[in-house]
């Protein structure tokens, strides 16, 4: 897979891409990472890439001219490629689009800076815009790394145990299971005796329970999309009756607290 990445700021990149899984992937050649300076394709003496946003308002926006001509210089006129916009207007990066995109031979990444980047970008060079989250950061480099990260270790051969990440969270529907390693007691905290049984059908069945609980206590939006069997369905269904069994157990906390008894 081939990424070419147009930022303000290549010198952020590299020492993340020199490290572990990305940079196994890198010497394996099971990953390409071009970095390319919007700034040595602007025009005048002082690589000048924003300007003041007509109209008027705070902060500076991003020029046209740059942008184009560094897409269009590496990917061609018009890009053959997707070319991404790391945006908080972005359409959410989930672990679903992480896959679709590991299935592309080469793509690109825009990563803007200042108040934003001019809008004739997003209408006629862009083809797609992603947002890691709700929220607002300095710039598109740290979206840009999240999206190359969450991309690379789904594609053969780059983590050791090819069946992981369909494993991981979210790949399934479902939060990943507890992890534990040894000591098998720390503090007097011992890892639950299902995992040193050797028994792998039990061991299966306690890590698929524990995605089902700690999905339902965190992030209980998941199931709705996830695949659940009719054992998956049963579990719940008992976690949500012994939920509801706790609360009716508890005090009511509307309940007038009662008046203490007059002094003598």
């Amino acid at each position: 897979m081939r990424v070419d990445v147009f930022t303000l700021f290549p010198e952020v990149f590299e020492p993340y891409l020199n490290l572990s899984i990305l940079a196994r992937a890198r010497q394996k050649g099971l990953l390409e990472v071009h970095l390319h300076n919007i700034r040595d394709w602007a025009t005048d003496r002082h690589r000048t890439v924003d300007d003041e946003p007509y109209g008027g308002g705070g902060g500076m926006v991003m020029k046209p001219e740059p942008i184009f001509a560094a897409v269009e210089d590496v990917l061609g006129r018009p890009p053959q490629v997707p070319v991404i916009l790391l945006t908080p207007q972005g359409r959410p990066f989930t672990q679903k689009v992480a896959w679709e995109m590991a299935q592309w031979p080469h793509f690109a990444l825009i990563a803007g800076r200042y108040e934003g980047i001019d809008e004739r970008v997003r209408q006629h060079l862009v083809t797609d815009e992603l947002s890691i989250g709700d929220y607002v950061l300095t710039g598109g480099e740290l979206p840009a790394l999240v999206v190359i990260d969450a991309v690379t270790r789904l594609l053969p051969g780059v983590l050791g145990d090819p069946e992981a990440p369909h494993k991981d969270s979210f790949s399934a529907g479902l939060l990943e299971h507890p992890h534990y390693t040894r000591p098998a007691a720390f503090r007097g905290w011992r890892v639950p005796e299902v995992l040193l049984s050797g028994h792998h059908a039990e061991i299966a069945r306690w890590r698929r329970q524990e995605a089902l609980r700690r999905t339902w206590e965190r992030r209980p939006d998941l199931l709705a999309h996830a695949r659940l069997s009719d054992e998956d369905r049963a579990f719940l269904a008992r976690l949500e009756a012994q939920r509801r069994a706790a609360a009716d157990a508890r005090p009511d906390a509307d309940a007038p607290s009662p008046t203490p008894p007059e002094e003598a």
